[in-house]
């Protein structure tokens, strides 16, 4: 897709060169172009541009609980309290320079049994539309940061789940898979937890789930409103027989195989250590 989309580029240069008079078909191709690669490639579950883990591979049943935008100091020890309750195990996608503040919660999130991940170093919302340096600098320093930590992230989300083409040639130089979600809760945007647990629920095996330790909305009770959606979910899946894992403890499960992209991948660490 990315080497036609050059070609095309290429061809309208020299149509335009050509037969300026036509610089509205040149110009529409173009335009049509944009359009497939914003549509069909950049959007959170889309795999056009590259390897995306949106749902587990087939085995036990289980959901991979995923928590973005943390460390909070306030709220991601609440979220842990609520996932040992239940004997939960999930992964956070951190943020680097949140991590690189609170190397201690880090660590507490990794003692008791989750994962931590790459969240990008300052979740620039406009992480989509930056060129492979400003990508990498942002996917590395949050590596760089999560592993003095004490963490070592083998999967990467970008703001929001958006990418471009020039993502994935820069998770394959960190050793990183994307991993995005079956499904959110919105509880970034949402403030009412039973809409949230709407949009959560039948539960479902294999899914992927995004909740966020960090900048979760204010719910009816004043509190961030995944305090009050947590342990209703948690409920909700032990009734149906659903464990609640991280990424790679879904993934390492009898039955249950990693992504190709993400066995072929190079350690993250090693990768970051060698990068210049």
């Amino acid at each position: 897709m990315i080497r036609a989309s050059f070609w095309l580029h290429g061809g309208a240069g020299c149509g335009l060169a050509l037969a300026p008079q036509l610089w509205p078909w040149w110009l529409g191709g173009l335009a049509a172009n944009h359009a497939v690669l914003t549509v069909a490639g950049m959007v959170p579950r889309s795999s056009l541009l590259g390897p995306n883990l949106v749902r587990l591979p087939p085995g036990p049943p289980r959901v991979a609980l995923t928590f973005d935008d943390g460390p909070d100091p306030e709220v991601t020890p609440r979220v842990l309290d609520l996932l040992d309750a239940a004997g939960a195990r999930a992964s956070f996608f951190l943020i680097g320079n949140r991590a690189a503040r609170h190397p201690a919660l880090v660590r507490q999130i990794l003692r008791q049994g989750h994962s931590v991940e790459n969240h990008t170093h300052t979740h620039p919302l406009h992480f989509a539309a930056l060129g492979p340096a400003g990508m990498r600098r942002q996917v590395m320093s949050a590596q760089a940061a999560i592993t003095d930590a004490g963490g070592a992230p083998r999967f990467f989300r970008p703001p929001a789940g958006l990418r471009s083409p020039f993502l994935d040639p820069v998770l394959a130089g960190a050793g990183l898979l994307l991993a995005n979600w079956s499904r959110r809760g919105a509880d970034g945007a949402i403030g009412d937890a039973g809409r949230i647990l709407r949009r959560l629920s039948p539960p479902r095996a294999g899914e992927i789930l995004l909740l966020h330790d960090g900048n979760s909305r204010p719910g009816a009770d004043g509190r961030p409103v995944v305090l009050d959606v947590l342990p209703v979910l948690l409920a909700r899946l032990r009734a149906a027989g659903i464990s609640c894992r991280s990424l790679p403890q879904a993934l390492s499960e009898p039955g249950a195989a990693w992504p190709e992209a993400a066995t072929a991948a190079e350690s993250p660490t090693t990768t970051a250590d060698a990068s210049p």
